[in-house]
């Protein structure tokens, strides 16, 4: 496969983030005509209170049109109301539906506080490109960096330009945490 130029990070309300990576949720719905060639790989951040990369997902498609449109074509897929839809599209002309597949939960999650830490990092509004050096800058030193580039394919550069990783001594090795601990925090948001 070859290696994308770029992911998109999708900034999503917790509800919709547990729904995309437990497989209920596989189409994501923006007020405005989004672009993204298909096979692109998607990085999941959900809001507050969880704030944090938690999964991945693929782009199969972006489906653009009237809202109406949208609606009729994906909404058993879209994951939320009737209502819940036209207050969101109140207002706007088009509307796109990006096609999602291949969910995958990162095991652990890579917190804000740990995004922040190289630099000024800010959760997008929507969605944002990032490019796989800016990623692994972002992740690097997280016990799921390699995780989330693998699942995007982002591989690491060669071995002859990656610097050598040190060597974690029992003390910094973090406890996975297991599956149903992690499915709780996406959870604790409240429902809307």
């Amino acid at each position: 496969m070859n290696t994308p130029d770029r992911a998109l990070l999708l900034s999503l309300h917790p509800r919709f983030a547990t729904a995309i990576l437990q497989g209920d949720k596989t189409v994501e719905l923006r007020r405005q005509r989004v672009a993204v060639p298909p096979g692109t790989p998607v990085i999941i951040y959900a809001t507050s209170p969880v704030m944090a990369l938690t999964g991945t997902a693929r782009l199969t498609g972006v489906d653009t049109a009237a809202p109406r449109q949208i609606w009729r074509r994906h909404r058993s897929s879209c994951g939320i109301s009737k209502a819940e839809y036209t207050t969101y599209m109140d207002g706007a002309a088009q509307a796109s539906a990006l096609l999602l597949d291949s969910p995958q939960p990162l095991t652990a999650t890579v917190s804000l506080a740990h995004l922040r830490r190289t630099g000024a990092f800010h959760p997008p509004q929507s969605y944002r490109y990032l490019t796989p050096q800016t990623l692994r800058q972002l992740v690097t030193g997280h016990e799921a960096a390699d995780e989330l580039l693998n699942h995007l394919s982002l591989a690491h550069p060669p071995a002859t330009s990656r610097p050598t990783a040190p060597l974690r001594s029992p003390q910094t090795v973090s406890p996975v945490v297991p599956h149903n601990l992690r499915s709780a925090v996406l959870l604790t948001a409240p429902a809307s």
